[in-house]
């Protein structure tokens, strides 16, 4: 088995197909907005009246009011990725009176989606669903509090989606890889070999069942060249306001 100074950055985009050029190339981290071509390809991605719904854990949730869960809130939304990408797709399309809404809760795993899932997911029938979850899955099992592995992960994720489609065979589906950044308070080097399995079965599962992938990881680790790590995310999860922008900018992107 390879050693932990596999997991490098530039061993990282050498695994995953992506060449120096393109990566050097990747535009969304120097621009605040979708580029207009992309734009009419996201307008398509949605049809009037549709309810899109993001879902996760602390990421997702970032600072929400859990008492005000209401769809195009901003207290609803806290001020993380979740409120970037609401704010701009209200603001694109209002002809498509979309309705959004954020029910990431901070801390949870796999499990925990589940176990709340008919009342912040099934019952507000979402035409679009956006998940991140992952890393608490890992982070929890390394400080000691779950006892779960990579293979529980799976198996869980598998059966929330599945329960999901069966419920809702026609609802489009984006599965964002789950990320770390080393160099951070809380996330070194030794996480990224663990992690890795984590992000491998994110994106099986993303193929599996014909979901939009969203590719978080790389663009982490491309922005981390153009500035300190801690610039986009001070403890290695929990993105910062650029981090949060970056994500925002991501998410879009993959759906154009």
């Amino acid at each position: 088995m390879k050693d932990s100074n596999d997991f490098s950055r530039r061993n990282f985009f050498k695994r995953a197909g992506i060449g120096a050029a393109a990566v050097a190339g990747m535009p969304l981290l120097t621009q605040a907005c979708v580029p207009s071509n992309e734009t009419a390809k996201i307008h398509d991605y949605f049809a009037e009246g549709d309810v899109v719904l993001l879902q996760g854990d602390s990421i997702t949730d970032a600072g929400r009011s859990r008492d005000n869960e209401f769809p195009n809130n901003p207290w609803s939304f806290g001020v993380g990725y979740a409120n970037h990408i609401a704010s701009w797709l209200l603001e694109a399309m209002p002809e498509k009176n979309l309705s959004i809404h954020n029910r990431g809760i901070s801390g949870n795993k796999v499990y925990q989606l589940a176990d709340r899932w008919d009342k912040d997911c099934l019952d507000l029938k979402p035409n679009v669903l956006s998940i991140l979850i992952g890393v608490n899955d890992y982070w929890h099992f390394r400080n000691g509090n779950y006892d779960g592995t990579p293979e529980i992960y799976e198996n869980d994720f598998r059966e929330l989606l599945t329960r999901t489609m069966d419920a809702l065979p026609d609802m489009k589906l984006i599965i964002c890889q789950p990320f770390v950044l080393t160099g951070t308070r809380a996330v070194d080097e030794s996480w990224l070999k663990p992690f890795a399995p984590y992000q491998i079965i994110a994106e099986r599962i993303s193929d599996e069942f014909g979901a939009t992938w969203v590719p978080f990881q790389e663009v982490f680790y491309h922005a981390a060249t153009l500035a300190d790590p801690t610039y986009w995310t001070e403890d290695g999860v929990h993105p910062s306001m650029a981090g949060a922008q970056l994500m925002a900018n991501t998410w879009l992107e993959a759906l154009g």
